[in-house]
């Protein structure tokens, strides 16, 4: 489609290391059905939008873009859409977190629980007096056990399915080390996981797509509880420790036995950052996580559209 916008306004920051970008004003108009409505429209309808703001020139394939709605329920602080650069997100923890950082510097929100909606549901988030958020995320579940996967190259991986808002592939046993110097042997055995996947068909619930994939390693710090890497839709990875990833984990430990509702786990990124984590509660097999950490605030800008600029849409890679 031929992109009709002309000034966008978006805020940016990072979370842990993850940048957010949060477009404020110029959006497309999606209308006023629920959020997973709005997000099939955002896809289908007005796809090279979503790639202009955060593919390059404008952006990167790092950064996260939550695109800001009105929410269906008035009581909602805000409804969003997160993608990346190559398409939609269900949920995103460190995209939550900047959101709400967003919402505050802007003045919309002060210290208090806020809901959040979402394509895949609401999300309660509390704007902490020191600046830190607390994101309740969506109820996760671990979906299959030490299932096995042959990734040509790497051998037989083995790692549990989990939903968390996003589908992941959790690994506990592999080769790799998992620390920042290492980034492109994890990257690409991730992505080789994750295509090793699709190939085997081995899906998350109802033939959910896994495009999340995880490595964990003990923790570098004497606080955290283990260190991981994410690698996310496309070929960027996780700089932050994974909001939804670190739900995913969560889930995992607590069908093991190994997590209990109320105990810390200090989930470690792969910059060294950390979130705290904890499970509210659980019931029928699902956790409700809860993730905190901090975002700050790191750019305002007007994005440009010009319809005779070759890469109005983004610079889209194959």
């Amino acid at each position: 489609m031929t992109l009709a916008f002309g000034a966008v306004t978006v805020v940016d920051s990072h979370t842990e290391g993850e940048p957010t970008r949060v477009v404020v004003t110029g959006g497309p108009d999606l209308g006023s059905g629920d959020l997973r409505a709005r997000a099939d429209r955002l896809v289908n309808d007005f796809d090279s939008f979503r790639s202009g703001v955060i593919c390059e020139p404008r952006g990167s394939d790092v950064v996260v873009g939550a695109l800001l709605c009105k929410p269906v329920d008035d009581s909602s602080a805000a409804g969003v859409i997160f993608f990346n650069d190559v398409g939609l997100l269900g949920m995103c923890g460190h995209g939550t977190i900047g959101l709400v950082t967003t919402l505050a510097h802007l003045g919309r929100i002060g210290p208090g629980h806020h809901r959040i909606e979402t394509p895949v549901g609401t999300v309660s988030a509390e704007l902490h007096s020191d600046g830190k958020v607390s994101v309740a995320n969506v109820p996760s579940y671990r979906y299959q056990a030490s299932v096995p996967v042959d990734v040509p190259g790497y051998g037989v991986l083995v790692g549990d399915i989990a939903w968390a808002g996003n589908w992941f592939f959790l690994v506990g046993e592999h080769p790799f080390s998992v620390d920042i110097a290492n980034r492109r042997q994890l990257v690409a055995a991730a992505t080789a996981t994750r295509l090793a996947l699709i190939r085997q068909q081995i899906t998350g619930e109802n033939s959910g797509v896994i495009d999340h994939i995880e490595f964990f390693a003990a923790p570098q710090t004497s606080r955290g509880s283990s260190r991981n890497f994410v690698l996310c839709p496309g070929a960027s990875f996780d700089r932050s420790p994974c909001g939804t990833g670190t739900s995913a984990k969560m889930a995992c430990l607590f069908a093991e036995g190994k997590l209990e509702p109320g105990e810390l786990w200090v989930q470690e990124g792969i910059l060294g950052t950390s979130f705290d984590a904890r499970i509210a509660s659980a019931a029928n097999g699902r956790i409700h996580p809860v993730i905190t950490g901090r975002a700050w605030i790191t750019a305002e800008s007007t994005l440009r559209f010009d319809p005779a600029d070759p890469f109005a849409g983004g610079i889209v890679f194959p």
